[in-house]
């Protein structure tokens, strides 16, 4: 389809449409951010971004293709338009937009959050009028956008480690009059040259909260962000900030994940297969399916979080049947075999990582299986413990 001169009038009514389904579905119910919704044109923002194709290709890899407007403009400003998020990055290597090619695998490295998300962030991190905020990933500058229209864009202050994304965000923002401050800075640090904030929203996660951005934040003020680890699994907290210091905040429900700070991502830990070759023979039968934390279930993604807090430095990948525990930081390594009913468990080095597992999955059914509200997270003196009344505490890795 060919781009017509000017794409507005059809964003505005599909702009409109996008607005009033966030509202049915109960995310815009504050009429500031329904207002931000409805103003800003999300379309500046993704000149270009990829979507999966309905089939793998040959290899079971998942197959991107390229969109924009010149592209094909129909599908380009309906995918601007839903509640979708649009990837813009993959490996971080930005894409050649005027020669976009198919993509096959890789790992996204930066996207358009979809709008439901970027307005559930704003709205749980309690950001309101009068609130100085420090958005940690501009990425594209559309989330960047809704705050300067709800707070006005001397409030805001976003940050983005890829210099070449923060350099298109910036463009797209100031060609539509948002002029926040931007600044090329790791979020693990967060921007000191502005700080205090009232508020700081990560629009990526952590394996723990970094501590500059807790002495970035006036007391009284609160932290939204995403923790992950090794294991991907992952939790929202919102954390509030006391004056000496200290934090603490309970855990939100749903099923959030975001791409890793560049400086948590986990390391390559080569091949599975030298990692096995050496585990002891013998082995015993696990008390627990590895599909309790594998599963594509909402409890499943939370007691993924949970596990990982019990062995944050191991990973995890299946090859063919059997599910590969390898942990870089001590030489520890499982494999979890699938037998009739049961899975053979087979671990060696200095942590017995599968028996950690089970260890804090029994004590989670033992406790009821309580939901992620009931989980409070402290930090106080560096150490940052999830804690739950029933519940052994679980630290995190030290920042």
């Amino acid at each position: 389809m060919m781009m017509p001169a000017d794409p507005e009038t059809d964003a505005a009514r599909l702009r409109e449409a996008m607005a009033n389904a966030l509202a049915a579905d109960g995310v815009l119910a504050d009429p500031g951010w329904r207002a931000a919704v409805e103003k800003v044109p999300r379309h500046a923002f993704v000149p270009g971004f990829y979507l999966p194709a309905v089939e793998r290709d040959g290899q079971g890899l998942t197959v991107w293709e390229p969109v924009t407007a010149q592209l094909d403009y129909g599908r380009w400003l309906a995918a601007a338009y839903s509640d979708t998020t649009l990837i813009t990055q993959f490996d971080g290597d930005e894409p050649d937009w005027k020669d976009p090619r198919v993509r096959h695998g890789g790992a996204p490295t930066s996207s358009s959050t979809l709008p439901s998300l970027v307005v559930r962030m704003w709205a749980d991190a309690d950001v309101r009028e009068g609130h100085t905020v420090l958005e940690i990933g501009t990425g594209t500058g559309y989330s960047t956008a809704l705050a300067c229209e709800r707070l006005g864009s001397g409030e805001v202050t976003s940050i983005e480690v890829d210099p070449h994304r923060l350099d298109q965000a910036a463009s797209a923002l100031y060609s539509l009059g948002y002029t926040p401050t931007l600044a090329v800075a790791d979020g693990l640090y967060g921007y000191w040259p502005e700080a205090p904030f009232d508020r700081i929203v990560a629009a990526c996660s952590f394996r723990a909260v970094p501590p500059s951005l807790l002495a970035q934040v006036r007391p009284g003020g609160k932290i939204l962000l995403t923790l992950s680890g090794w294991l991907y699994g992952y939790a929202r907290v919102l954390l509030t900030v006391a004056k000496d210091g200290t934090a603490e905040g309970q855990l939100l429900g749903g099923t959030v994940s975001f791409m890793s700070a560049r400086t948590h991502a986990a390391p390559a830990f080569g091949n599975p297969a030298h990692w096995a070759a050496g585990l002891p023979e013998t082995s015993w039968v696990a008390r627990h399916s590895p599909e309790r934390i594998t599963a594509a279930t909402e409890e499943a993604f939370h007691m993924r979080f949970l596990a990982q807090c019990a062995v944050p430095d191991a990973q995890m990948t299946t090859v063919g049947d059997i599910v590969h525990l390898v942990d870089i930081v001590t030489g520890s390594a499982a494999t979890l075999t699938p037998g009739k009913d049961r899975w053979e468990v087979r671990e060696g080095g200095p942590v017995k990582l599968w028996e950690r597992i089970e260890r804090v999955l029994s004590a989670y059914d033992e406790a009821g299986r309580p939901g992620p509200e009931t989980f409070t997270l402290h930090v106080c003196d560096g150490e940052q413990q999830l804690r739950h009344p029933h519940l052994p505490g679980l630290p995190l890795p030290r920042p």
